[in-house]
């Protein structure tokens, strides 16, 4: 099964709800971080394409769209091998974005800057570049505006959504061609809700 999603937004920028809002509008299985620690075994295939060796058709095996990190990290050679796929990239103000990093998945001491051994491998698969940076608001929020200028160069317009947390269903639907829900609009794992999950012990970098 080929992509017809890509998401190439980063994480936290409403991936979460938007992984909901594609399950829901039919777009499903949606590939998102908690789809790693649901199938650890993926582990290795993410670590082999950060080394140049990927197998995506194995990683994403039975999956219709993606949206999150680790696959936000790799939007660019997922566009080029799916090239069929529609191409989402999710944003928000970059000041609140870095806000949120900084209290859920690039926290100081969070899984992200403190794995070791392979989880280590896995997460410089995707943001081993930036991984030195994680709390350098100045540099940070400058690769998520140089970030969102790459996704806009390197994709058309006819392909492309950028797509503004918050603005609900309208324009997804309408760019992806299906009617609006009855239902509102996904929210999910909010602030409160990601830390509420590190503490009940539950997966910590799961990302809205």
């Amino acid at each position: 099964m080929a992509l017809k999603i890509v998401g190439s937004g980063l994480g936290r920028t409403g991936t979460k709800s938007m992984q909901t809002a594609l399950n829901m509008l039919g777009f499903g299985p949606c590939h998102h971080m908690v789809e790693v620690f649901a199938h650890p075994e993926s582990i290795p295939l993410w670590i082999e394409a950060g080394a140049g060796r990927p197998d995506w058709d194995a990683i994403f095996a039975g999956y219709q769209s993606m949206v999150d990190y680790p696959g936000a990290g790799h939007w660019k050679a997922l566009a080029d091998y799916y090239p069929d796929a529609k191409v989402l990239h999710t944003v928000r103000d970059p000041d609140r974005w870095f806000e949120s990093t900084q209290e859920t998945i690039f926290a100081p001491g969070s899984a992200t800057t403190v794995a070791e051994g392979p989880m280590s491998a896995f997460f410089d698969s995707f943001i081993g570049d930036i991984r030195p940076h994680l709390q350098d608001r100045a540099f940070m929020t400058d690769h998520f505006r140089r970030h969102t200028e790459a996704v806009k160069a390197a994709i058309a317009p006819e392909r492309l959504l950028i797509y503004e947390a918050g603005q609900g269903w309208e324009p997804l639907c309408a760019w992806l061609g299906v009617p609006v829900p009855a239902e509102p609009y996904p929210s999910e794992n909010d602030r409160a809700a990601f830390k509420a999950r590190v503490q009940s012990g539950q997966p910590p970098v799961a990302t809205t």
